[in-house]
């Protein structure tokens, strides 16, 4: 069980059997009456984001979380498939689940899985990744024009704004969190 005291961005909790990730949190006093905390939770079902207020020193339940290490094998139509590093079972998942993060993994990468009560909650990707680039227009000697961007298409399929001095066959480094180019790698 978590006290409101042990309230902090990225927490995740449990309310009526749902988890949910607490995005900010914050103690306050009111006029009369004891201390309350109000919070902004991301449910991490529907990803729906609710605000909630508690009395200080309410307690909630500990989501049954974990982060588990498995390798991206292949891509099966709509699913990705991941295998467990320790069981070696294989484990499909839809690509609405998997989310925008799977234009960050490459066949055969490592990669951390949240589960929630056993079953697959999240794909965590890292800050940037190297991925190489399978499309785009050539580049012309002397372009070189600051701020310029062309769009270019990586080997997991995903579509990223780049340089116009980037070619096919490069590698570039990309920032899973805003989907931009960082540098050539």
């Amino acid at each position: 069980m978590y006290s409101t005291t042990d309230f902090r961005r990225g927490l995740k909790i449990e309310i009526d059997g749902k988890p949910y990730e607490i995005i900010e949190s914050e103690h306050f006093k009111p006029g009369k009456g004891g201390a309350m905390v109000r919070t902004r939770l991301r449910n991490m079902l529907t990803g729906r984001v609710e605000d909630k207020t508690f009395r200080s020193g309410e307690k909630v339940g500990r989501a049954d979380m974990a982060t588990q290490e498995m390798q991206y094998l292949y891509r099966d139509g709509q699913d990705y498939v991941f295998m467990d590093l320790e069981s070696f079972e294989q484990v499909h998942v839809s690509a609405d689940k998997v989310g925008e993060n799977g234009g960050y993994v490459k066949e055969g990468d490592k990669v951390q899985v949240l589960l929630y009560n056993g079953s697959f909650m999240e794909l965590q990707v890292p800050a940037a990744v190297i991925l190489k680039v399978v499309e785009t227009e050539p580049g012309l000697q002397g372009d070189r024009v600051s701020g310029a961007t062309k769009p270019a298409k990586m080997e997991t399929g995903l579509a990223v704004n780049v340089p116009l001095f980037v070619n096919t066959g490069d590698s570039i480094k990309v920032d899973t969190r805003s989907g931009e180019y960082i540098s050539r790698a």
